[in-house]
């Protein structure tokens, strides 16, 4: 694999990330960026707590591959799909299924960064909102992204060992032994 793309979600409010050449990344995630911590809230997403129970933060990183971004463009029969309208912080390319790494796999980025792969990273609205606007498509879109993107969103994950990552670096997957 071979990081593409960078960016970092440091605008407060905005969706959308910001494309960057190095993010630095520490046990809190990416400093700035709106998943950054150690801890976050409990939301829809863990429905296994009341909503707003502090936990670990294991959704510090989304990750999504080029591969998969074009699989999506085309299902939405849109010319492109950028990596920064998901929010994104890594885009990958030169791998397939991206999106079906299992949990606890680590990615190791040349610096020697680590980056644990909690899940995938579920479809919602929010992203598909970000996509109408920049691409200027219908409404009707935002819903259809949540469909066409089922188990090919990416991924989130967060970081087991601080270091730098930069477009351009090697990354290599090491796979959880059974």
């Amino acid at each position: 694999m071979r990081v593409e793309h960078l960016g970092t979600a440091d605008t407060p409010g905005e969706f959308v990330s910001r494309a960057v050449e190095l993010l630095e990344l520490s046990f809190g995630g990416i400093a700035g960026d709106r998943h950054f911590g150690l801890t976050m809230e409990a939301g829809v997403r863990q429905k296994h707590v009341p909503r707003g129970t502090v936990l670990r933060n294991t959704r510090q990183l989304s990750l999504v591959s080029l591969e998969e971004l074009g699989d999506l463009a085309r299902a939405l029969a849109l010319p492109r799909l950028d990596y920064r309208w998901l929010g994104a912080n890594v885009c990958v390319s030169d791998v397939d299924d991206f999106t079906a790494l299992p949990a606890s796999t680590r990615l190791v980025f040349d610096s020697g960064a680590i980056v644990v792969v909690d899940s995938d990273n579920r479809p919602c609205t929010k992203a598909g909102r970000a996509i109408v606007a920049a691409a200027q498509a219908p409404e009707s879109l935002a819903q259809d992204f949540v469909t066409a993107s089922r188990h090919r969103r990416g991924l989130v994950g967060w970081v087991e060992r601080e270091g730098l990552i930069r477009v351009g670096d090697r990354v290599t997957v090491v796979r959880r032994q059974a």
